[in-house]
């Protein structure tokens, strides 16, 4: 079992977002989870990500109202904070490829 407490999660940088802060709970550099990463979104009003779609399959999860939503791969998809509060999401993917 790996625990990630949320004060010793990691930024990272996620392309084509502005407007945005997210910190890796698992996977990557965090964890040795070998079927997907997650990690956590605080998008500032006007925050968002730009119109793009990859091959990975993604869930997010809104914090606020606990909406989900799945997006296969290669559907294009893009982010929009339109409120006045952060909005806040949970995102899950799987890796790229198979983990040694």
């Amino acid at each position: 079992m790996h625990i990630t407490r949320f004060a010793e999660a990691l930024p990272y940088v996620a392309p084509k977002h502005f407007d945005m802060r997210s910190l890796r709970l698992q996977g990557f550099e965090v964890s040795a989870s070998r079927f997907a990463w997650t990690g956590l979104s605080h998008f500032l009003p006007g925050g968002g990500a730009e119109m793009d779609a990859s091959p990975l399959e993604k869930i997010y999860v809104v914090l606020r109202e606990l909406d989900s939503c799945f997006i296969p791969g290669n559907e294009a998809r893009a982010v929009r904070n339109k409120g006045n509060s952060v909005a806040t999401m949970l995102v899950v993917m799987p890796h790229h490829g198979p983990r040694p």
